[in-house]
């Protein structure tokens, strides 16, 4: 079974969560979570000032994290939020498993916490997936990191934010 929860800061999982971004996200363009975060010393970076949603997989020899995405609500101004450092364990692409993590972040930031807009800066490999969840850009294409980024956007006017969470079995 797979579930989508969102976590503390001082989970257990939290440490499965950033070794999957790391591995996934930062390793293939060269860099380590210390790296990544001095790219950002306004503390835009910062662990706790995100809110953690992870997919975890029942495994027979304890929970699994294999989809890991972050919020960060009212930035940069009150209303607004960002979606960030999305990761999906390479393995489980292509079984829904981020499309399961976006809908739990726009449950989140829009019913719970009332915001009017969702943001990312999505590389370029990813406009399809936010594109096909209703996503729209938001600039030209620009560097992040050294890789090809465009800024997406979401507001619960422009379609749908998905139906209310149940696990899901695995295959």
């Amino acid at each position: 079974m797979i579930t989508v929860r969102r976590i503390s800061f001082d989970d257990p999982l939290h440490a499965q969560a950033v070794r999957l971004r790391e591995e996934v996200l930062l390793a293939p363009i060269g860099l380590d979570g210390p790296r990544f975060r001095a790219m950002f010393p306004e503390g835009g970076a910062r662990e706790e000032h995100f809110e953690h949603f992870i997919a975890v997989f029942d495994h027979p020899s304890g929970p699994r994290v294999i989809g890991t995405a972050l919020l960060l609500p009212n930035y940069p101004t009150r209303g607004v939020g960002k979606l960030m450092q999305m990761a999906v364990d390479l393995q489980r692409q292509g079984e829904g498993v981020g499309t399961r993590l976006v809908v739990a972040i726009e449950q989140r930031a829009f019913g719970q916490l009332g915001m009017e807009e969702i943001f990312c800066h999505a590389r370029d490999t990813a406009y399809g997936f936010y594109r096909s969840l209703g996503w729209d850009f938001d600039s030209e294409v620009f560097q992040e990191a050294g890789v090809p980024h465009r800024r997406m956007r979401f507001r619960p006017e422009a379609g749908p934010i998905g139906e209310p969470e149940e696990p899901i079995p695995d295959e």
